[in-house]
């Protein structure tokens, strides 16, 4: 049996220290040890997409991480990013256009939208619908059918390019 090992990180900007076994992985520690249960465990294979969350700006499924790989790094989760509010037009849009269900999966679909969101406002660019749907290949939805979910994502990536009203059946800005 192997011994703890320290971490230090930081989880949702509060730096974070505890001795984990060397096998837990991120999902487990921030679900078990942190309280954060946010990020839900699906296939633990890395298929459904329910565990992501941000690492160091990069979305990764927590699921395939050990905890000690995040060690010294910052890890924003689903609960970080909504209550710093950078979701808040996002999960607005997602409710308007009922694009949650059970909401199991969506969680990890929020993450990787607001990383893409921000990707693409970087680059000018508002995504095509197809850009939108290979974007989310990695997140595994059984409710929704996708619709409503690429809806709620174009519908944000428009109204923050100023372009749309993000309300169901809003017209052009321009």
């Amino acid at each position: 049996m192997s011994s703890p090992q320290p971490l230090s990180l930081t989880v949702n900007g509060t730096p974070v220290r505890h001795f984990v076994e060397p096998r837990l992985s991120l999902a487990d520690f921030l679900r078990g040890d942190l309280g954060l249960t946010g990020t839900h465990l699906g296939c633990e294979t890395g298929a459904c997409g329910a565990c992501i969350v941000n690492l160091d700006g990069q979305p990764v499924h927590a699921c395939l991480m050990l905890a000690v790989q995040a060690d010294g790094l910052r890890v924003d989760t689903i609960e970080g990013l909504s209550e710093a509010g950078t979701l808040a037009d996002l999960q607005a849009a997602f409710h308007a256009r009922n694009a949650l269900q059970c909401g199991f999966c969506t969680p990890g679909i929020l993450v990787v939208a607001h990383d893409c969101l921000g990707a693409w406002a970087a680059s000018g660019t508002v995504p095509s619908r197809e850009v939108i749907r290979d974007a989310l290949s990695g997140n595994y939805c059984r409710c929704t059918g996708y619709e409503a979910i690429v809806d709620a994502i174009e519908s944000v990536a428009k109204a923050r390019a100023g372009r749309f009203d993000p309300q169901p059946g809003g017209e052009a800005a321009i």
